[in-house]
């Protein structure tokens, strides 16, 4: 009698560990919300999350523009912007799977895929994917109009603000003036924000400074209220050739007026803010936001300005990443 209550003992011991284990086990099917399930080779959520930028910049209004959008017109997904520290960060958040999708600045998601410039000591981060560029970020060369300085090649023996040290600004202004047979040796580079460069430009430290920045930008349109300065062009085969090198650069015009005493317009180049997203999502979910997105720009040009710059015709300006399955399906359609 002994052995066989203990026998019995064993049998509703096992037995209640395997319902437990059954129901822990279905427990981790994703109906959380967090992992959704998985379609088309990739996650389906739920709830996705959009990394932006700080409160008092362009990327967090439009990054929450762009989640209303795929709450209002995507079916059964909610979405959150989410404040971060802009472009370096948003690439390690969706590189990580902690976000779904981000705003970003193409050179930097560019630099991020292939593990150069700021991210040679880590690995490639091979998470990313675009979905589309949105506005010019321009790279001004602006000079002392008392400098003597009317082209890029007229920047060697000056002292000239290259950006912070490695900022995007920085690779951007090596990176231009390699095109033109240019280096650091050539003349003396100050390594400064470009509050900084504008700055020492008006009390006459530099001579010329490069600064990457939406235009009209507020330190140049200060600087030129208090200072005369002058913005160089950069020639159209040297556009070509830097375009040609490095795929995130775009050409851009910088309108005549859009600082004083500019009179002519100014040949530049541009790298692009952009939307990424997260390679591991599925094509379906993907495709649905992408076309959300576009069928309603008007959403995004009421949230900031630069959103009236987003057009389906300029979406893959300055592309630096593979497009996602979902997005390339969108643009093949309404080709």
């Amino acid at each position: 009698m002994k052995k066989r209550r203990i026998f019995t003992l064993m049998l509703i011991s096992i037995l209640v560990l395997s319902i437990f284990m059954v129901g822990c086990g279905n427990g981790d099917n994703g109906d959380n919300g967090d992992n959704g399930d998985v379609e088309n080779g990739g996650e389906s959520p739920d709830r996705v999350a959009i990394a932006t930028g700080g409160t008092t910049g362009v990327y967090y209004p439009l990054g929450g523009a762009f989640a209303n959008i795929i709450n209002d017109y995507v079916d059964g997904v909610t979405a959150n912007a989410e404040s971060t520290g802009a472009s370096v960060e948003n690439v390690n958040l969706l590189n990580d799977g902690e976000v779904d999708f981000a705003m970003v600045q193409n050179d930097i998601s560019y630099y991020a895929y292939e593990g150069i410039e700021m991210f040679e000591a880590e690995e490639p981060m091979e998470n990313l994917r675009g979905l589309a560029t949105l506005y010019p970020e321009t790279i001004q060369i602006v000079a002392d109009a008392g400098a003597g300085i009317e082209s890029i090649e007229d920047l060697a023996g000056k002292r000239v603000a290259v950006g912070a040290p490695g900022s995007g600004t920085e690779a951007n202004a090596r990176q231009i003036l390699a095109a033109h047979g240019i280096t650091y040796d050539d003349f003396t580079p100050d390594y400064l924000s470009f509050g900084e460069a504008s700055d020492n430009l008006r009390d006459g430290n530099v001579d010329a400074a490069f600064v990457t920045a939406g235009t009209p930008t507020a330190a140049i349109t200060d600087l030129s209220t208090q200072h005369s300065v002058v913005l160089i062009s950069i020639s159209q085969d040297k556009i070509d050739e830097i375009i040609a090198e490095y795929p995130y650069y775009a050409q851009v015009v910088i309108e005549a007026g859009t600082y004083r005493n500019q009179d002519e317009p100014v040949d530049a180049v541009a790298v692009m803010a952009m939307l990424t997203v997260r390679a591991e999502l599925s094509d379906d979910l993907v495709y649905e936001v992408t076309k959300a997105l576009f069928e309603n720009l008007s959403d995004l040009e009421s949230a900031h300005a630069r959103g009236g710059d987003v057009s389906l015709e300029g979406a893959l300006d300055g592309m630096s990443l593979e497009l996602h399955p979902g997005t390339q399906r969108y643009f093949d359609e309404v080709e």
